[in-house]
């Protein structure tokens, strides 16, 4: 069983920056891949960057390359995602989650949301 908790949400305007954070539990937690999604309002959940188990391959969606960067402490059993060059489509609640396949298509965990907010 793995638990996840995210945080570092929040408002901040066009342009600005934010760290996203994800805290796991359990044992096995360096096994899985860990990814982050969004959900706006009205549209369906969407992959944002996903980072495999050791060693450490990242990927992003097509919207967030070259902003955000998506990183792993093992030894703390963090995954952060940076995310820089904020824009208002970037508004949405963010999802942290675990999977054992890569790239990540099928979730086995989810976190329960943090809620990024982007001011023209």
């Amino acid at each position: 069983q793995v638990q996840l908790v995210e945080s570092g949400g929040g408002l901040v305007q066009a342009g600005g920056s934010l760290r996203l954070s994800c805290a796991a539990s359990g044992r096995t937690f360096s096994r899985y891949a860990v990814a982050w999604f969004r959900q706006a309002s009205g549209k369906e959940r969407a992959f944002v960057a996903g980072v495999s188990w050791e060693p450490q391959h990242t990927y992003y969606g097509d919207s967030v390359k070259g902003r955000f960067t998506i990183s792993r402490d093992i030894a703390k059993n963090t995954v952060n995602l940076q995310m820089n060059g904020l824009k208002p489509e970037d508004t949405a609640v963010y999802y942290c989650a675990a999977a054992q396949n890569w790239p990540v298509y099928l979730v086995d965990f989810w976190g329960q949301g943090t809620q990024v907010t982007v001011s023209s």
